[in-house]
């Protein structure tokens, strides 16, 4: 059953004559794997609302060409004032004592090297009018971001994401009770954040994609080959896919592009090699997001066989695959957190994660359908892209959660 239309929040009513300012925490930015944090800033902005970007850490790491004017605007906790901001700290001692208190509760940062990085924060945002700070991921950002809006007397949110949340988890209930809101980047990870905090504040966000940038193609031509996409880590499943090439007769089988980098690639590339399947696993390296909009259009359909990594990690709502589903690609998705919730009969076909034969099964039907029936399919995806998936829903719920709160 299709439920995503309980994953997210897009109210359209959402006024932009109130316009937010808000400060945004993040422990490196921009980065090339995490464009859902520039893109929803770019949509925060859309509607009207200030957004001023910091860093914990600079990254000096790549990433996507459209993201570079970032560089120049973003701020590092590193040149922030430390004497001032501390003297401002100890002049509210109520806000103080909140933020001590959320310090000691948690033991993923000393409570001094915690406190330092909040007072730095809290006078950032005071100078800037920010009434509101958000933090992607719930490590040290989320922390720091939470106590710095107890000493600043501002409201404060955090979205996890996947790995924060189950790869490398640090004090998340701790966090959950403490934050005004958390979001969720699909149904089971707010269910998560119910089980572990039942007091906090949860609500479901999904990352959305720009649908006027990833299109379907003009025509009904393709390239005859289907696309995967994701960085070359154990939790994006290349070895499932794998043997589920090696495990089909090659007349069902489909030649698939794999678009990506990472610490496995050469790992992967021996095994399609050992395997006899080199020639129908092709590893294209990492390329731009204009590649995939201007190529991923041509491709018969979209595989995405994600599995939960030994330690937890996993993709709770891969953005790659929504931009799959505006460009009309037929999808097959393991049953992985968030995918689970956007994969279905009615836009393609829903595998048991780390299954080798279903995953088997159900490349040789995408591999099989009819244009008509792979047409259907892609139009489906893409109008639940358009309903469920887009920037501006995903900016329009982030502004609700955040005026639900502010004080």
């Amino acid at each position: 059953m299709h439920i995503a239309s309980n994953l997210s929040v897009s109210n359209s009513a959402v006024s932009t004559a109130d316009p937010l300012r808000v400060l945004y925490v993040m422990c490196g930015f921009p980065v090339l794997s995490e464009t859902f944090i520039s893109n929803e800033i770019r949509a925060m902005r859309a509607l009207g609302h200030t957004v001023v970007p910091l860093t914990m850490t600079p990254h000096m790491g790549a990433c996507q060409p459209d993201d570079e004017p970032f560089r120049d605007e973003v701020l590092h906790l590193k040149v922030l004032p430390t004497l001032p901001a501390l003297a401002r700290a100890a002049m509210h001692p109520a806000r103080l004592a909140s933020a001590l208190r959320f310090a000691r509760s948690q033991q993923g940062i000393p409570v001094r090297s915690l406190m330092r990085a909040a007072a730095q924060v809290a006078l950032l945002a005071q100078r800037e009018g920010c009434t509101h700070i958000h933090a992607h991921f719930a490590h040290s950002a989320a922390a720091t971001a939470i106590a710095a809006a107890k000493l600043a007397g501002v409201t404060c949110s955090f979205i996890g994401h996947g790995y924060d949340i189950y790869g490398s988890p640090a004090d998340v209930p701790a966090k959950l009770r403490a934050v005004d809101v958390a979001l969720a980047t699909c149904i089971d990870m707010a269910n998560h954040f119910r089980e572990w905090a039942p007091e906090a504040n949860i609500r479901t966000m999904s990352c959305g994609i720009d649908p006027s940038r990833f299109t379907p193609a003009a025509g009904t031509a393709h390239n005859g080959k289907l696309l995967a996409i994701g960085r070359m880590v154990e939790q994006k499943g290349y070895e499932v896919l794998i043997e589920a090439v090696a495990s089909l007769p090659v007349a069902d089988r489909a030649v698939i592009d794999v678009v990506g980098g990472g610490e496995r690639a050469a790992a992967l590339g021996q095994l399609a090699i050992e395997r006899g399947v080199s020639d129908w696993v092709r590893f294209l390296g990492p390329q731009p997001q204009s590649w995939i909009a201007a190529n991923g259009p041509d491709y018969l359909g979209f595989v995405a066989p994600y599995v939960i990594c030994r330690n937890g990690d996993r993709d709770t709502g891969p953005l790659v695959l929504k931009e799959a589903m505006c460009m009309g690609l037929p999808i097959v998705a393991s049953d992985v957190m968030g995918m689970k919730e956007t994969v279905d009969s009615v836009n393609g076909r829903s595998v048991p994660q780390g299954n080798v034969a279903a995953l088997a099964d159900a490349l040789a039907w995408i591999n099989g359908l009819t244009e008509s029936e792979r047409r259907a399919l892609g139009l489906a995806g893409r109008e639940r892209a358009l309903q469920h998936h887009t920037l501006r829903g995903q900016a329009e719920s982030l502004s609700a959660a955040i005026r639900s709160v502010r004080r």
